[in-house]
């Protein structure tokens, strides 16, 4: 049995129909929950080196089901890779093709810890900002988190975390729904380390940014 086959049978048509009215995005859904996923994961992972489950993710991800990309994701979600180049490049060529937040941030997910490893490569992501498709831009805050979430930030951790909120203000003038719920996401996260510092990036910049988004920002700044 290949791995599409191991994860077909698993799947569940009510459901499918259900995550596809839900998710939107045109491809196929097999109704897979993420416990079934996380344990085929596991599998694979155990009985392949790095180049295996670097081919493994490409496949599944090129097969174009849900539930197969959330799964490539999975695959590479591993903080400790040596090398890991190939495995952030495969990262990064997904990012294009995003059009939903489950896979979306499944991938980012695995792309984070690339990012802390390695941060030269933030000078790459920064270039999703300009993309014109929605999910790849919100990738850039999604993918950043980390910075957002360090309780002890050493000074260099310090200037990448202004990095982002300076992406994070480029981005405060986009409409957009989720890229407003992004921004949000990361203030509210860091606002839990640094709350002086969300307050003075919302008097700079919170004008600009949807009703929601700037409420949602505050919620815990507002609580202390």
């Amino acid at each position: 049995m290949n791995e599409l086959d191991a994860l077909r049978a698993w799947a569940d048509p009510r459901k499918a129909e259900e995550m596809q009215a839900y998710h939107k995005a045109p491809r196929t859904y097999l109704g897979v929950g993420n416990p079934q996923i996380d344990a085929l994961v596991a599998e694979w992972r155990a009985s392949r080196d790095l180049d295996g489950r670097i081919a493994l993710a490409s496949d599944l991800w090129a097969s174009d089901i849900h539930e197969a990309r959330i799964a490539a994701a999975k695959l590479l979600v591993q903080a400790r890779i040596r090398p890991d180049e190939a495995v952030w490049t495969l990262i990064a060529g997904w990012a294009p093709d995003f059009d939903g937040w489950a896979i979306a941030d499944h991938a980012m997910i695995a792309g984070q810890k690339r990012l802390v490893t390695e941060p030269h490569r933030l000078e790459q992501v920064e270039t999703w900002l300009d993309h014109p498709n929605t999910w790849t831009r919100r990738a850039a805050l999604v993918g950043t988190l980390p910075w957002a979430k360090m309780n002890n930030p050493k000074p260099e951790d310090l200037a990448r975390r202004e990095q982002v909120l300076g992406w994070a203000a480029r981005l405060a003038d986009d409409r957009d729904w989720f890229i407003q719920k992004a921004i949000a996401w990361w203030l509210r996260d860091l606002s839990k380390r640094d709350a002086p510092r969300v307050r003075t990036f919302l008097a700079e910049h919170g004008a600009r940014m949807k009703t929601f988004a700037r409420k949602e920002a505050a919620r815990l700044v507002q609580e202390r």
